[in-house]
């Protein structure tokens, strides 16, 4: 299906750009701390997934193609031609399908707690199916330990707050369309094509996507750099995002 996703632009008209792709539960605000560090030198566009913050909700399963279709359509409305993508989760295996798929418009990849084939797929359709009986408030119980060290809940509770709060405005029927698109990709065979410079980025204490599957990553696409961000887990952007900006600053070519 053709998608629509919401997009905010900031940072200066002529700069490079680079597009911001969140993960499944979240909004474009987990990039705030990134797009304080970067918009004064490049444009920064981020955007919602369908039925996140304010993307339209949709129903029916989504593909990962379909995502990186609906990025690349981001991209367009925001003005952008060519651009640096970054991507955490979902948004980091959005960014896999436009290294291999997205031609000349992507300049570098960053790709953060993701995977190339998820582990367990088959535990999405369950997660999609305890969602749409039950709604994205089921999986907040989940979330400490998993998207986030518990001692930094405890040094920010106002910030983990924000983030719960962000997955219970989710779209029911939106998550759980995004779970199939989780639990069907497997990009491993085409790692090998990406051409354009990539940084791997891993939470050392990561349940969802620990460093053996970023490590599989790095390892498949040529001349990719690996980088694990210690005391953090699933949204390491979020809680450890000084680590976070110190890499991407030397990822990006002109930062």
């Amino acid at each position: 299906m053709a998608l629509d996703l919401h997009h905010v632009v900031d940072g200066p008209a002529d700069a490079p750009a680079v597009l911001f792709g969140p993960s499944l539960g979240t909004d474009l605000h987990l990039f705030d701390a990134q797009v304080a560090a970067l918009s004064d030198r490049f444009r920064c566009v981020r955007f919602d997934l369908p039925g996140h913050g304010d993307s339209a909700p949709v129903t029916g399963d989504l593909t990962i193609s379909e995502l990186g279709r609906g990025a690349l359509a981001a991209a367009d409305a925001a003005g952008i031609g060519d651009f640096h993508y970054v991507g955490v989760s979902i948004g980091g295996a959005i960014g896999q399908w436009l290294g291999v798929h997205g031609g000349e418009r992507v300049r570098s990849i960053a790709v953060l707690a993701t995977a190339a084939r998820f582990p367990n797929p088959d535990s999405w359709p369950q997660r999609a199916a305890t969602v749409r009986a039950d709604g994205t408030a089921a999986m907040v119980g989940s979330r400490p330990g998993t998207w986030y060290v518990e001692t930094w809940a405890q040094r920010d509770p106002a910030g983990e707050q924000r983030l719960l709060d962000m997955l219970r405005a989710a779209d029911d029927e939106s998550y759980a369309a995004c779970c199939a698109a989780i639990g069907a990709f497997d990009i491993r065979a085409e790692l090998g094509a990406v051409s354009v410079p990539a940084l791997v980025v891993a939470g050392a204490d990561d349940p969802a996507t620990p460093p053996s599957s970023l490590h599989e990553i790095a390892d498949a696409i040529p001349g990719a750099r690996y980088a694990e961000v210690a005391d953090s887990a699933h949204l390491l952007n979020y809680e450890r995002p000084d680590e976070v900006n110190a890499l991407l600053t030397e990822h990006l070519p002109g930062s």
